[in-house]
């Protein structure tokens, strides 16, 4: 079988042929150079309008390059034409197998695409001898071509967060969709303002905001207010993760006051080396920090009363019903504002103001899982730790929707197997 017959089953243009092949050697590497002519009986088509048009003139032979075949690197070579449309004037004609002014067609670029999802954008120009922009380029237009046509209906439930990706105190606003057969991002806005939060709102529309079921996010004002505007008619359920977090952090806070108040006296030894102990979830200790919670629960400490009251709010989740749940909150606020540990305090106020929120996520149990938020993090976190730190916004932007994002692609895309 001819290289020219594989190449008209695989990627066939209408209104061209191929010509002839040639096997080009420059220093080490070897390349196949293809020939691309017009069909005779075919018109050439006006890059704007698609429609057939008289011819005008003829560029100099350009190159585009092609997937590789057994390790060559492919290029088509074709001089294109130029046509006097009636409606768009004098414009190059349409090639199927390149856009614009690219050096690279779309089954390559749709190529590099696929391979970016596995591998980092340098692991991928290394590989196939291409530039680091070539390949950034390619998953842009993987991007770009599949926002377009992303699937928004049937949208039930969102989740709200945001994710730090540069030095300075700099976030992401980011939206997945939570539909139990579909987790994926959904959108991606700059900085962590009431602004970017109202844009991904006015983006989705009226419309699908009031199809929204269920809305988990974390405790930030702006978010509850733009959620109670825009989905009204959706359970804000407020992410139980967050909520522990804020736990964590008031027991670690009573842990440094209280080691720094006793300094080197007994109690401040104790404390010594036992952050995670208090920290982590006890089913997650290790041995040697089994032995060392064990040794700390003796002491009569404020830290030690903090982590009791953090470990028994944790009683919380076990609940079924939203009723007995609210009566464990106020038992649980009362005995916290009781306490006399001012990061406890606090956090109980905050649990008190929130209660209805809280709440919801024993509505929503069994329909909506929050964890999925935290578990999209964690990729998204891998995503920009592998490139090491995106520069710019947009560069995090379209690396994220390409991995997380779940986009569609062409029907006819040439996946080589």
């Amino acid at each position: 079988m001819q290289l020219k017959t594989i190449l008209n089953r695989l990627q066939r243009f209408p209104g061209f042929v191929y010509g002839k092949f040639t096997l080009v050697e420059s220093g080490d590497a070897l390349s196949l150079e293809v020939a691309l002519h017009p069909d005779a009986r075919c018109r050439p088509r006006c890059s704007g309008c698609q429609e057939c048009s008289p011819g005008y003139d003829t560029l100099d032979l350009r190159r585009f390059q092609f997937v590789p075949l057994w390790g060559l690197a492919v290029f088509f070579l074709y001089a294109p034409r130029r046509v006097e449309c009636p409606r768009c004037g004098v414009k190059v004609e349409f090639l199927p197998w390149a856009s614009g002014k690219r050096h690279l067609t779309h089954a390559f670029a749709w190529f590099l695409a696929s391979w970016a999802k596995r591998m980092s954008w340098q692991e991928v120009a290394t590989a196939f001898r291409v530039s680091w922009e070539h390949v950034f380029h390619s998953v842009e237009l993987a991007v770009e071509w599949g926002l377009a046509r992303q699937p928004l209906q049937n949208i039930r439930s969102i989740g709200i967060d945001e994710v730090a990706w540069h030095h300075g105190h700099k976030y992401l606003t980011v939206v997945y969709q939570l539909d139990a057969g579909c987790r994926r991002l959904l959108w991606v806005g700059q900085d962590r303002t009431a602004k970017t939060i109202n844009s991904f709102f006015r983006w989705f529309g009226w419309g699908r905001c009031a199809q929204l079921q269920f809305v988990c996010s974390d405790m930030w004002k702006p978010y509850l207010e733009a959620i109670a505007r825009f989905a009204r008619y959706a359970i804000n359920v407020v992410d139980r993760f967050h909520i522990m977090q804020k736990f964590s952090k008031a027991v670690d806070e009573v842990r440094a006051k209280e080691a720094k108040d006793l300094g080197k006296k007994t109690g401040g030894m104790v404390l010594k080396h036992t952050r995670w102990c208090l920290l982590k979830r006890p089913e997650n200790l290790t041995e040697k920090q089994e032995v060392t919670l064990w040794e700390l629960l003796k002491h009569n400490l404020k830290t030690v009363r903090a982590y009791l009251l953090k470990e028994d709010f944790q009683g919380l989740w076990e609940y079924v019903s939203p009723h007995w749940a609210g009566v464990f909150i106020d038992r649980w606020t009362k005995r916290a504002m009781r306490s006399r540990l001012e990061p406890m305090k606090k956090v109980a106020k905050m649990v008190r103001n929130h209660r209805a929120l809280i709440l919801n996520w024993f509505v929503a149990k069994g329909q909506l899982s929050s964890a999925a938020v935290e578990g999209l993090n964690n990729k998204l976190k891998v995503i920009t730790r592998r490139s090491y730190g995106f520069r710019t916004f947009k560069a995090a932007r379209i690396a994220l929707y390409h991995a997380l994002g779940q986009l569609p692609e062409p029907s006819d895309t040439h996946r080589f197997g």
